[in-house]
């Protein structure tokens, strides 16, 4: 995987616009829908955490960890550079993150995995760049048209979808992480896998995510400019994990976006992953874009579709899948004492100063 595409376009305006427009952040206030904003003017607020009453935020389009104060100020806590910080995640006042460097908008160059030490100072807890490069976990899948003909392969719409059959590429993109006592779990979007960091550093790939399988119909292929001699095959994309955590129960929890068509189609999904044995199972498909997820202590489920513009939720033990709360371009979402956290407005508008914001929704 090369890129979150719409997200690394983003990026690339998103940073634009950050050069002109110095951040304006604001205290609290409380919206007519009776959620409370608790900061706003965020440039790409992809990954948020809240631990013992601490609220973590990525700008990851501008390459930046802030906590969140009181009054709605920022605390600097990490600055990338023009390198993408993300995939924050706290645990007993240890703050874990990611960072990731790119030559362009579609082009990761290096990744890592990083502990803050104090403001402004970070420990590399490993490169998750040079782990790929060694082992690349994806690379015996096979995604695309798979069984199309050299005819209609030389029709396929490189430009657009990239090549019509291809083994998984040599790519990082670490999107979230999660801690343990003992190491990090990494969902990494571009290895289409997720991976353990023990806190010496040591990775091991835990599972990679399965592909997904998309019918061509003659629907799909007139949208996406597809040869109509594809009609009928069955196009493997692939997953691109977006978050993970774990449930009660010391499973995985892990949202996948479904590749580049997952960003116009419902494509994600969430899955449930033993970390012992990397067995998958699916618990739910069909969603729009998931970016990140919640669990609480009971197993509820919390999930940011961002271009459904919602946050849905699964009761524990259940397939069903419900809107808990409108937002617009919700992009995380975390809970903490029986609260809902989350960014919206993640994207920035192409013609206007970013606004993401991290609010506080109703109880659950």
């Amino acid at each position: 995987m090369r890129s979150i595409p719409l997200l690394a376009a983003a990026t690339m305006s998103a940073l634009a616009v950050a050069t002109l427009n110095p951040l304006a952040q604001t205290a609290h206030s409380t919206t007519p829908e009776g959620r409370t904003v608790l900061t706003s003017g965020l440039v790409g607020p992809l990954s948020l955490d809240v631990h013992a009453g601490r609220v973590y935020v990525t700008q990851n389009f501008a390459g930046e960890l802030d906590r969140v104060r009181g009054d709605g100020s920022l605390q600097r806590l990490y600055r990338g550079g023009h390198d993408e910080i993300g995939g924050v995640s706290a645990r007993h006042g240890r703050v874990v993150f990611t960072q990731t460097a790119s030559s362009g908008a579609e082009s990761p160059t290096n990744s890592w995995v990083k502990v803050l030490r104090r403001p402004g100072k970070a420990h590399t807890l490993t490169r998750l760049w040079a782990y790929e490069k060694a082992h690349n976990p994806d690379g015996s899948t096979t995604y695309g048209a798979r069984g199309i003909s050299d005819d209609c392969a030389a029709q396929w719409p490189t430009e657009l979808l990239g090549p019509p059959v291809y083994r998984g590429v040599v790519d990082s993109h670490p999107y979230a992480t999660f801690q343990r006592k003992h190491r990090v779990y990494v969902a990494d979007a571009a290895m289409n896998a997720v991976v353990s960091v023990s806190f010496s550093g040591r990775v091991r790939t835990v599972a990679v995510l399965r592909p997904v399988p998309v019918p061509i119909t003659a629907g799909l292929a007139s949208t996406m400019g597809v040869p109509d001699c594809a009609v009928g095959l069955t196009y493997y994309g692939e997953p691109v994990p977006t978050d993970v955590e774990m449930g009660p129960n010391g499973r995985l929890l892990v949202t996948t976006l479904g590749g580049g068509l997952g960003e116009q189609l419902p494509l994600g999904a969430m899955h449930r992953i033993d970390p012992a044995t990397g067995h998958q199972r699916v618990l739910a498909r069909g969603l729009s874009a998931p970016t990140d997820l919640a669990v609480t202590h009971s197993g509820r489920l919390f999930v940011a579709e961002l271009f459904a513009n919602r946050i849905v939720t699964m009761a524990p033990g259940s397939d069903t899948v419900r809107t808990f709360a409108k937002a617009h371009l919700p992009a995380a979402v975390e809970v903490w004492h029986g609260r809902v956290y989350a960014t919206t407005d993640a994207l920035p508008p192409e013609d206007g100063a970013p606004n993401g914001k991290v609010v506080r929704l109703r109880r659950y």
